[in-house]
Formats: C-alpha cells, structure tokens, sequence
C-alpha cells in the first residue's frame, strides 16, 4: 500500500517498476505511491536481472534511496514538484556525472568523477529525477555493442545470448528489462537507434543541437569523452513515444556551454505525441538502393512501412535518396572530430583496449583525408535536403540486422551475405551528419523473438512531426505491453 495515501486501492511493487515514467510521475504527484516504493521497485528489479543483463557500470543505490526519501518528503510537505519528480532515470557513461564515475568504458578513466554533471544530467535533477546508475558502453562509444575491458558486456534481455547493441548498450538493455523506465542516451551515428531496435525500444536523435553536449564532446580536458562534437546527440531511449516526449520537455533547450545548442520554443514536446497525423507523404527505402539487408528485417519494415498508408492515411512510396555506402567516410568524420594526440597519448600507456579505435589510431591520417570525408558529408546533406523537399518523412530498416551475438562486435553475416562493418546500420549515420531528428520504433519480432525497429526521419528541426508520426504509430500497432520472458519468468514483467 502506499506511504502516502489511502485510496482504496493498491500497486503492486513488481507493477511499478513496469510503469512507464508518465504513470510514476502521475502516481507520485498524486500521492497514490511513493517515490522510496518506485525506487525501491526498480532496485528489485535490479537485483533479479541485472546478473544476466550487465546493463549498468555502477549503481549508485544508497544516494538514491537517500533522494527518494527527500522527493517523499517533498510529496507531503505540498512542495511544488518538478515534471520527473521522484522517478528513476539511469544515464549512459559516456555522459558526465559529477556524484559518481564516468569511466566511458575504458582502462584510462577507472575511478574518475566529473568536476561537473553534464547539463542534461543537470536538468533531469533540477526536473525532480532520481539518477540511479550509470550504463554500459563500448570504450568511448566507438563499437556498435556492450563490450570493453572494464565491465561484463551487456546482454539483450530479448535473449542473452545476443547483444543489446551499441553504444548506447546500457541504457537500451536496462529500459528494455524494466530496470527504469527512462535512460539518456548518446547518438554519434545511431547509437540511440541500434540499440532501440535490438531491444524492442523506442529511441529518439532529436536534431542536433536540441539538448546541450558539456562537459561531454565539448571539453578537451577529457581525451576521448571530448569526441565526436559535430555528430553527436543526446537524447532518450523509453519504452513509450509519450515517455520520450516528457525527458525531452526536459532536457531540451539552449545552453551557453554548448555552443551548438538550438533555440527553445518551436516545439512543444508534450503535446505532439497527443496530436493528430495529418496526411503525410511519406517514402520508404528497405536498403538505400545499395545495402545488404537481412531478409526479415526487410520483410517486417515493409510492413510497418505500410502502416502509415492502411491505418494512418498517409500516401507511402517507395523510393531512395541517392547515396552510397560511405563508411569509411563516417570513420574519417569521427577521428577528425576527436582528440587524436590524447587518444594516441592512452594508447601508448596501453590504456585503450578496443581493436576498432586502435586500428583508427594507428591509421596516418592526412588533412586531405578530412577534407574529403567533409566534402562527401557536404554532398550528402545537400542530396537529402533536396530529396525532403518532396516528402514530409522518411522511413528506413532502423539497423540491417537482428541482434546478432553478445560476443561480437558485429553481425558475422546479413541474411545469406557474409557482413562487413559497413553493413551493419547504413540507415542511421547520414542523419547525424545533416543533423535531422530521427526515431527508432519498434516495427516487430523476427521468427526468433527477436525486435526489429523501423527508422522515422523528419525534415530538418522537425522533431514535433517525428513525435507525432510515432506516437500515431504506436496506437496502431502498439508495442509496450509486451516484455522479455526473461522479465515474465523473474514475475516482475
């Protein structure tokens, strides 16, 4: 029963740590449940799935109990309450957290504490939130799965003998299994995304600038943290579109700190999951004319694709911008992007660890290098603005993949095709070059039970639109009340 009234009714500790974080800030505001009773809920949960999921790189339990103490305290003082008000969030590590370790997955940053929170980190807290822990990443954010040489790598709860992706490893796996509603995230080239469609998610790249970066990729005392400036984005991975919605009503808005940070006031973030899908033209591409694509992906995304047109009314061609496959061009973006002297200054103490980054490292980049890859991003921007201008959204396969094995970097093949690198999320990267919002929600399940998410991409500043077309998405094929049966065998699902 709660702490805080009687109303004739009870909730169950296993069914609030399965709430989404719309209905805990409800319930806490309204005095139905404690914020010590949420908390507690999600540490329980913890406790049970955490030893097979790996989802956190630490837990900060006693502080947290600590804050939900207050938040209650709060709750029946009748103090004004922040939107979040006593509702669990985790963080990913790549994001800085001035009361507890951002080690960013790496050898190099074991123990260390920020000077500063990040200003989403900042923002949540001031919002009432309750920072449980930090979440797994690959060392520095540069793989697409949980691995590193610091913490057991992260597993799908989907099934555990899978990868929950990546970078955003953490935060995917521990929403997915219920170990919090809400998890921030980072975006560098669809570390959001991947993870989402892994995991059965939804996950949001709103457009760049929407939520500061700093200190993380804006502070050069951090070699490594301070990468990726130009292509990175923050932002939530929840299980409902209306929970993304209410973090980013949050965590959005400029701050001096990050000069990239975008004005406020053009989107109202609570209110367009609510609003209705006008007519929309719509395109959709399965592979963009040029990528290995598995399959079942293909198949489910199609389907979910037509969605739009069947029960949502909107007209839906098929159709690709012209592009091509450009990895090594988003390599050369992201190693100009980051502090290569520091970088390099780690690995040669021996303290960086993925095979991935050393082999960048080690690579002799030439200032014409950069300038290339900065003139294909130029000619990319420019070929997917013109192709917006005939349609209001753009829906693709969110990763080319299923989950593939948690002790992999990569998928070892798509469909009957043996898998390069490059072949594993072609889908997202682009977006992060031109900045546009873009979405990842779930479209279905391959014959495996494994999720597979379809990518939503709006037009340039048009987060509200990707809102909305997901949230309409979502009412017609709606997809949170199913959970891993790893969360229905622990009876807390």
């Amino acid at each position: 029963m709660s702490r805080l009234a009687n109303t004739g009714s009870t909730v169950g500790v296993g069914d609030l740590a399965a709430l989404t974080a719309t209905q805990q800030a409800q319930l806490i505001r309204s005095g139905q449940v404690s914020p010590v009773e949420v908390v507690d809920a999600v540490f329980a949960r913890i406790a049970a799935l955490e030893p097979l999921v790996h989802a956190f790189c630490h837990l900060d339990i006693a502080p947290a109990l600590d804050h939900a103490r207050a938040a209650e305290a709060a709750v029946l003082r009748g103090d004004a309450l922040g939107p979040l008000h006593g509702v669990p969030i985790s963080v990913k590590d790549l994001i800085c957290t001035a009361d507890m370790p951002t080690v960013s997955g790496s050898r190099a940053y074991v123990g260390f504490i920020p000077e500063e929170d990040d200003v989403c980190v900042e923002r949540v807290r001031a919002a009432g939130a309750i920072v449980i822990g930090k979440t797994n990443t690959p060392e520095f954010g540069y793989a697409g799965a949980g691995k590193n040489a610091v913490f057991a790598s992260t597993a799908n709860p989907w099934n555990t003998a899978m990868t929950s992706g990546g970078s955003s490893a953490g935060s995917a796996a521990a929403v997915a299994a219920g170990m919090g509603s809400l998890s921030i995230g980072s975006d560098g080239g669809g570390s959001i995304r991947g993870p989402a469609s892994y995991c059965g998610l939804f996950g949001l790249k709103p457009s760049y600038g929407r939520v500061p970066a700093y200190p993380g990729c804006r502070d050069p005392r951090y070699p490594g943290v301070s990468s990726w400036e130009s292509v990175e984005h923050l932002g939530p991975l929840t299980r409902t579109v209306e929970d993304a919605s209410l973090l980013m009503s949050v965590i959005a808005g400029p701050d001096a700190r990050d000069w990239h940070s975008l004005p406020a006031g053009d989107v109202d973030w609570l209110a367009a999951p609510r609003a209705p899908l006008p007519p929309l033209r719509i395109a959709f591409t399965p592979d963009f004319g040029f990528s290995a694509v598995d399959p079942e992906v293909r198949a489910i995304t199609q389907a979910a694709a037509q969605v739009f047109a069947t029960d949502l009314g909107c007209e839906v061609v098929d159709d690709t911008p012209v592009l091509e496959d450009m990895f090594d061009v988003f390599l050369a973006i992201i190693m100009r992007d980051s502090d290569l002297r520091g970088l390099r200054d780690l690995a040669g103490q021996g303290l960086i660890h993925l095979p991935g980054l050393l082999m960048m490292l080690e690579r002799d980049w030439t200032g014409q290098d950069f300038t290339d890859a900065a003139m294909a991003r130029q000619r990319v921007c420019n070929e997917l603005r013109r192709f917006m201008q005939g349609y209001d959204l753009l829906l693709t396969p969110t990763v080319s993949s299923p989950p593939f094995s948690v002790e992999d970097f990569n998928p070892d093949a798509i469909g009957a095709i043996p898998a390069q690198q490059a072949n594993a999320s072609p889908f997202t990267y682009p977006f992060n070059w031109t900045g546009q919002p873009a979405a990842s929600v779930p479209a279905g399940f391959t014959g495996s039970g494994l999720p597979v998410g379809l990518q939503i991409v709006g037009r340039h500043l048009a987060d509200g639109l990707v809102l909305t077309a997901a949230a309409a998405f979502e009412r017609a094929r709606p997809w949170a009340q199913v959970w891993p049966s790893l969360c229905n065998a622990y009876h807390i699902g």
